[in-house]
């Protein structure tokens, strides 16, 4: 099945439906949208000679445009490649040649920069000239594709080396689609999500089960995340559902402190990407009440190994109420998780190993990296490379990437343990923990410290809490303070440059 096909029904039984707004304003209902979609994929296919399974890349922040696009590849039998339009010249540079796209579409901001790079590609800026001409002609029925068709090709960050391109196909799309309203929430018409994260990551993969179930996708006028901006917006729309990374959420609570936003209209916000700690989980209920989900996902498994909808989370009062909080939920009932040791065993609950998962949602490779899908793929599993446990009743925790973990004398100490004790110090605002070499233990513990706004953490208060809280040997051997923590342009710590510090003169 063509994943098109949700938008092509949607035209017909949500004709009249706001299909995409900026900002308040309505855009386009579903049958415009449908409509205009069918000519875009005409045109990709007839005007600039596109064959099915070639590539076309978006370079663009978020605009109701991207929707359009992202349809109109899968429409033509096409394979859409979304980059981070926060990326550098030379990211940019890599992801298209490694890609081979032969077309790459571009908002205005982007298309000086991207329009200077090498490479036999056609670029065409969003709102030119040569996008208009796309918008004109007759449209084109649905392709027919494979369900093992890559759709959707996904970088990874890149952090440790060069993003590879995971290969995600219309059956790993549409099984996360699947997943989504059996696991994380529910959609009905005239609900709507906020893209305020990037649309080339979780944020736009979100669009596919708002579309099947006729809701609006509405994407601010900013283009990005401002709380002043949500909080509108929370109140412009109704049933609004939200995919924020932990930084996010942080920044929306933090502002509501001051704000006392009108939340009636928010329904849920949906936060992965990265860790979301104890303390902060316990203040952003406070302040939004019974409005989080959790979902657990790598790019080789979109959005899909584990979720902790809202029905699931924790209520205060409940005596495993942290360790719930502290948990990634339970595996989405579309895949199977299992926890192993080194030899790939399955381990029982309470005992911690790499995460593996398989299942409709597990991509297909990396594109033309075979040595690379051969190893994550072994035995018919993804090796996620992350570090956790489940319990009894089948919450899986995450302890760490394994490459993170600390190893001293012999013994692992896991950095987010650490970490959750650390933030329950009111001046600590936010911490990371990496392993420095040692010449006596092999890896000592060091913590990097953002100290909250306006106060002085000392140290020994930081040993006091930990000794209070973890075993001794757990307990950093040395704090260092930073005004912030390294990230990548998805929020996420940089671990890499932080061990580089820490053996820094």
């Amino acid at each position: 099945m063509n994943l098109a096909l949700l938008l092509d029904r949607a035209g017909r039984s949500f004709a009249d439906r706001p299909a995409i707004a900026l900002g308040e304003r309505i855009v386009c209902d579903y049958r415009s949208l449908a409509g205009r979609v069918a000519v875009l994929a005409a045109n990709l296919r007839g005007r600039l000679g596109l064959s099915p399974g070639d590539r076309v890349a978006l370079v663009m922040k978020n605009c109701p445009d991207y929707v359009e696009l992202m349809f109109a590849c899968w429409q033509a039998g096409l394979t859409a490649v979304p980059v981070n339009a926060k990326l550098a010249a030379a990211e940019f540079q890599y992801i298209l040649d490694h890609s081979g796209a032969r077309v790459c579409f571009v908002t205005s901001d982007l298309a000086c920069m991207v329009g200077a790079l090498t490479g036999p590609r056609a670029v065409i800026e969003v709102g030119g000239a040569k996008w208009r001409r796309l918008g004109e002609g007759d449209g084109m029925a649905v392709a027919p594709c494979d369900p093992d068709d890559v759709a959707w090709l996904f970088y990874t960050s890149g952090t440790t080396g060069r993003p590879k391109g995971a290969m995600l196909t219309h059956r790993n799309l549409l099984a996360m689609n699947w997943g989504y309203f059996a696991d994380v929430d529910a959609i009905a018409p005239g609900d709507a999500i906020l893209h305020a994260a990037p649309m080339s990551h979780g944020s736009g993969i979100y669009i596919l089960p708002h579309v099947a179930a006729g809701a609006a996708q509405v994407i601010p006028e900013s283009g990005g995340f401002e709380p002043d901006e949500m909080f509108r917006l929370f109140t412009a729309h109704t049933g609004v559902a939200m995919f924020a990374a932990p930084t996010m959420v942080h920044r929306l609570v933090a502002a509501a402190e001051t704000a006392d936003p009108d939340l009636a209209g928010l329904k849920t916000i949906i936060y992965g990407g990265g860790p979301m700690y104890v303390e902060d989980c316990k203040r952003a209920i406070h302040m939004l009440g019974n409005r989080l989900a959790q979902i657990y996902g790598q790019g080789e498994s979109p959005m899909t190994i584990t979720s902790l909808a809202k029905h699931r989370f924790p209520r205060s009062g409940d005596p495993r109420f942290e360790e719930r909080l502290a948990s990634v939920g339970m595996p989405f009932g579309i895949v199977d998780v299992r926890v192993v040791d080194g030899g790939g065993a399955p381990l029982p609950a309470g005992e911690t190993g790499e995460i593996l998962v398989r299942g409709d949602s597990v991509m297909r490779g990396y594109w033309d990296d075979a040595q690379a899908t051969a190893e994550t793929l072994r035995g018919g599993w993804l090796h996620t490379g992350d570090i956790g446990a489940f319990d009894g009743d089948g919450y899986l925790t995450l302890k760490d990437r394994s490459k993170d973990v600390i190893i001293s004398g012999g013994t692992n100490i896991y950095p987010r343990e650490v970490e959750e004790v650390l933030l329950e110090h009111p001046g600590v605002r936010e911490v990371s923990v990496v392993g420095r070499p040692d010449p006596e233990w092999g890896e000592s513990v060091l913590a990097f410290i953002v100290a909250a706004p306006g106060r002085e953490v000392a140290p020994g208060e930081l040993d006091a809490l930990c000794l209070a809280r973890i075993a001794r040997f757990k307990r950093p051997k040395e704090y260092r303070f930073l005004d912030a923590l390294p990230k990548n342009n998805y929020g996420k710590v940089l671990k890499t440059e932080l061990r580089a510090l820490s053996v820094a003169k």
